[in-house]
């Protein structure tokens, strides 16, 4: 029998969901403080095994599990716009436009349309969200009248990548939670307008996210992937970082289940 893996959780609502899951599986887990800023652990961990250490929380803990060489740590990825497997599947990706904050005033023009978009890297640097031209570009100028060295880590910066898409009806939105090349739990996020958490999802959604993780192998060992009901059908929205994504209404027994079970050192 292999040794558990040890579960640094930073204190949240869905970490708490988390550690009851954990308690059912009778898993052990300690809790951790990170310093602002710093981004050291209160308490500091006492590790067994650096190659048995899994962390949750907010996505900046990935620093903290990559100086201390922790696998899996925290399962960075690569933007999901660069892998082409995915190109024919996502929501407007074929008519996206990738800028800069740098470029945008001089690229985007003050037409007064909408485009949804949201920073190339999985950062949370700004969310998802529409926004007309001319908010995006006043948006710009705001983050590009600071001096680089007075943005602090985290926020957008000159050189932040967005993604602008052409808006979209959406009728219902789903995260999924791939490890080791399964969906291992679903949730249902969104119907229409309405945020809702519901277990569920419909049999070709759940078919659709299947081939996404299929034809796509080598992505990470685990991640999130939301995809969406659209009036043109099924489309892929976004990948996530699978220890900073919000769990909804996950079976979270099955989702630390499965990353109990991956092999040891298995990361991206």
């Amino acid at each position: 029998m292999t040794e558990p893996m040890q579960w640094l959780l930073q204190e949240f609502e869905d970490t708490q969901k988390l550690a009851h899951a954990l308690d059912r599986l009778q898993i052990s887990y300690s809790w951790h403080k990170v310093i602002p800023f710093v981004g050291d652990l209160i308490p500091e961990p006492i590790i067994d095994d650096p190659d048995k250490v899994v962390m949750f929380g907010s996505y900046t803990l990935w620093r903290y599990a990559e100086a201390s060489s922790y696998r899996p740590g925290v399962f960075k990825l690569t933007p999901f716009v660069h892998e082409t497997a995915w190109h024919p599947f996502l929501l407007n990706g074929a008519d996206a436009l990738f800028l800069t904050l740098r470029e945008i005033p001089e690229n985007l023009a003050d037409d007064g349309r909408d485009w949804f978009l949201r920073p190339v890297d999985d950062s949370k640097e700004e969310p998802g969200n529409v926004k007309s031209t001319g908010d995006i570009i006043e948006l710009a100028k705001q983050v590009l009248a600071l001096d680089e060295t007075e943005i602090p880590k985290g926020s957008l910066r000159h050189d932040t990548q967005l993604m602008l898409t052409e808006p979209a009806r959406i009728l219902k939105e789903w995260r999924l939670w791939a490890v080791d090349g399964e969906i291992v739990t679903y949730s249902l996020y969104k119907e229409g307008s309405r945020v809702v958490y519901r277990h569920e999802i419909d049999e070709d959604a759940l078919a659709f996210g299947r081939q996404l993780v299929e034809i796509n192998p080598d992505y990470a060992p685990a991640y999130v992937i939301d995809i969406c009901r659209t009036d043109q059908g099924l489309k892929m929205l976004e990948t996530n970082c699978i220890n900073a994504a919000g769990f909804y209404a996950a079976d979270l027994m099955k989702l630390a289940s499965a990353i109990e079970k991956l092999s040891p050192g298995g990361q991206t």
